[in-house]
């Protein structure tokens, strides 16, 4: 193969115009990148994948119904010929030469006039590599350059204090269900800006091994006093700390707004005039019975789903929930904090009309190494629970969905 040189740039495709030749496979790898630049997207195509025609319903790109004709690409910035009839391909790129637009040829990258890089973004770098038409490595090196970034192998100094797209104060980060491998990305990146981290006793303590040594790190489970008092102390960290000018990162685990209290700090912090920056977790609610085999729907099997916080009983003088209303529901309920009174929750459902039968799964350390699940039924699962000896946390899963299981033949209606 001859050696290609190319010249890697990046284009400011903004409100300009781009016109995509064909509508398939490799049209729907490309159009998403195109339309997040901000380009002007115009698709020539009689057919299409149903994604790519969701993405033009949706006002995200025009597309032209019909077969490309020459014409298409007058006043275009750049162009994409992703048809799968190489005569196409090739006329594509004729008329992109007569009106110097730039045009990649996806079937035959060295015939066009540009190429698509393989990429990534990290942290507000576009990764591109380019390798002379050998695609499998191009993509290879720019999953090695990425991983590296994310792991820390490769150091990134990042932005100035100024310049950067971060905001300052405080970051609300959602750890994810116990896995450390469950945070998502941009909850990673912000653990390794962070000057200090305030954290919780369910989020992935694990991650905390790769911060910094200057990295000051508060365990928010260890801060004294009552529930209420502790709430104050969490706060008044958050805010001296970002006052201070460091940037801290609070730490739960789940979602933070998934009875994680974490509404109550970010009210907190604006009242203090703190900016906070919201970083949604992976929630345990979901995340938890999914890695049991327990779906929280199944079509045909449950068209609702409940979260209901355990930490208070039925019937205390706290409690907003109906249990009334929760009996007579029949799909599922998936119950948080609510392992020491499980007999309590399981007999008021009951009562208030939920078959003493409906399959009930408990996960124990959901996503740890040490998860465990115990399967029962609404009128047996106190009793289970405490001779497995099932602790918090715990997540348990009431409904039709606890009773299916992947290696049992069931065929849904609908």
């Amino acid at each position: 193969m001859a050696e290609e040189h190319h010249y890697l740039v990046g284009l400011d495709l903004t409100g300009r115009r781009v016109v995509v030749v064909g509508g398939g496979t490799v049209a729907q790898r490309r159009l998403p990148r195109l339309v997040g630049a901000g380009a002007a997207v115009e698709l020539v195509s009689p057919h299409t994948t149903p994604s790519v025609s969701a993405m033009a319903d949706a006002g995200e790109i025009t597309w032209h119904e019909r077969r490309y004709t020459d014409g298409d690409l007058t006043g275009a910035w750049y162009a994409l010929a992703c048809t799968d009839a190489p005569d196409v391909n090739a006329a594509v790129c004729a008329e992109a030469e007569r009106e110097r637009v730039f045009c990649v040829r996806a079937d035959a990258g060295f015939a066009g006039s540009a190429v698509t890089p393989a990429s990534g973004e990290y942290d507000n770098l576009l990764v591109g590599v380019l390798s002379g038409g050998t695609h499998r490595r191009s993509a290879t090196v720019r999953d090695n350059l990425l991983d590296g970034l994310h792991s820390g192998v490769i150091a990134d100094p990042g932005e100035d204090p100024g310049e950067s797209g971060e905001p300052a104060g405080v970051a609300l980060v959602g750890g994810g269900p116990g896995d450390p491998e469950l945070i998502t990305v941009r909850g990673r990146r912000m653990l390794a800006r962070a000057d200090v981290v305030v954290v919780d006793r369910l989020a992935p303590r694990e991650l905390l091994d790769e911060l910094p040594p200057h990295v000051e790190v508060i365990d928010a489970a260890k801060i004294p006093y009552g529930r209420a008092a502790s709430q104050e102390v969490i706060n008044a960290a958050l805010i001296d700390n970002a006052r201070a000018g460091r940037f801290v990162v609070r730490l739960k685990g789940g979602d933070p707004y998934v009875f994680g209290r974490g509404f109550e700090e970010v009210l907190a912090c604006a009242e203090a005039g703190v900016p906070v920056t919201i970083v949604p977790g992976i929630t345990s609610a979901f995340a938890v019975p999914a890695v049991a085999d327990v779906p929280v729907t199944h079509r045909g099997v449950a068209h609702e789903v409940v979260v209901v916080s355990g930490h208070v009983p039925p019937g205390h003088e706290q409690s907003l929930v109906d249990w009334d209303a929760l009996g007579r529901l029949r799909g599922t309920l998936v119950l948080m904090m609510g392992v020491e009174r499980i007999e309590r929750f399981a007999d008021t459902l009951i009562e208030a009309g939920r078959p003493a039968d409906t399959p009930v799964a408990m996960i124990q350390d959901g996503t740890m190494r040490g998860q465990r699940v115990v399967r029962s039924t609404l009128k047996a699962i106190g009793a289970d629970a405490a001779e497995a000896g099932i602790r918090p946390p715990a997540v348990t899963v009431i409904g039709p969905v606890a009773g299916l299981a992947p290696d049992q033949e069931r065929s849904a209606p609908g």
